[in-house]
């Protein structure tokens, strides 16, 4: 576990997990959450903020910045999934929308003026992309000097197996595949330190029934029962006992990095295949310089690839910051 709160910034779609992201990040003694920038993926980018506005406010932290941000896909036209996340894109609570409004900054102006800031006082951040990376591919290459305030980007997207939008590709990445090879492109010209979590261990940490019910007991329109709908949602709408925290994965790792294995891997992004584009193409080969019938040669970004996770672990850890009792573990 970390021992001093550690500056994070989330950038978000929210969505079911992003919003099981954003309470745990909102909530956890070893996080200060400083800014969410929101951009469009799971739902439009107008329902993301209202809805991002709408959790913050239910953990009781109305004073984090949240700035609207990109509304679509560098080339692409949007996409969305709705049919995952409901109608309002987060679990279609019927909840009154959050007396707070967003900042008067467009996300990326928010995310470099928060960089900027933690490079002066010397306090870098860590910035947890849990969306299509638009609004991060953006960040680098209209302000590369924000670098020097990110200490890592640990992003959910990816997988070194299997996709989830596609056989190949990954929702996050598949939604926005030019904005993922700008971003891990433009971190290694940085020197960024890159982790991605994407499917491989996406859906290892699951919370069950009767911690949701658990949840859901606490009642009062709080962190703890928005947790316990979110997940309830989820599980009624795929027909399974437990479901998982997902995006809030990412945020457990840079909470508790020791529940996470992870490997140094070249990776590029898939561009151009008619079946594979959006596929994040990690090179998991033992690369010894001598595999001359490779006209590619190896990927010039290398970054951490999650590839195992201790899943119950996560889920305890999201479920018991909500329940207040992290005291207990």
């Amino acid at each position: 576990m970390t021992t001093q709160p550690t500056p994070v910034v989330l950038d978000v779609d929210t969505g079911v997990d992003d919003a099981c992201a954003l309470l745990l990040a909102a909530l956890h003694p070893a996080l200060d959450l400083r800014a969410v920038s929101c951009v469009g993926g799971n739902a439009c980018v107008d329902d993301v903020v209202r809805n991002t506005l709408l959790v913050l406010e239910t953990a009781g932290r109305p004073d984090v910045p949240v700035a609207r941000g990109a509304e679509r896909p560098l080339l692409e036209a949007p996409v969305n999934a709705r049919h995952v996340h409901g109608d309002d894109g987060m679990a279609d609570l019927g909840w009154g929308p959050a007396a707070t409004t967003a900042d008067r900054r467009h996300a990326v102006e928010l995310l470099r003026d928060v960089c900027r800031e933690a490079a002066e006082s010397e306090r870098p951040v860590t910035l947890v992309p849990l969306a299509p990376l638009t609004n991060i591919a953006l960040l680098l290459r209209t302000y590369p000097d924000a670098a020097q305030g990110i200490s890592e980007i640990v992003f959910m997207g990816g997988a070194a197996n299997v996709g989830n939008a596609t056989a190949s590709a990954e929702f996050n990445v598949f939604h926005d595949p030019e904005a993922a090879a700008v971003t891990l492109d433009a971190a290694a010209d940085l020197g960024i330190p890159v982790t991605m979590y994407g499917l491989d261990v996406f859906y290892g940490p699951v919370v069950a029934a009767e911690v949701v019910d658990e949840l859901l007991a606490v009642g009062g329109r709080g962190p703890a029962e928005l947790g316990g709908r979110l997940i309830a949602f989820q599980s009624k709408r795929f027909g399974r006992d437990a479901s998982t925290i997902g995006d809030a994965g990412a945020v457990c790792a840079v909470v508790d990095r020791a529940g996470l294995k992870t490997e140094t891997l070249p990776l590029r992004v898939e561009l151009a295949g008619t079946w594979s584009r959006g596929r994040t193409i990690v090179d998991r080969r033992g690369w010894s310089g001598d595999l001359a019938h490779d006209p590619h040669g190896e990927a010039p970004v290398r970054i951490e690839v999650a590839l195992e996770v201790d899943g119950p672990r996560y889920a305890a850890l999201w479920a018991d910051t909500l329940l207040g009792r992290l005291g207990e573990r």
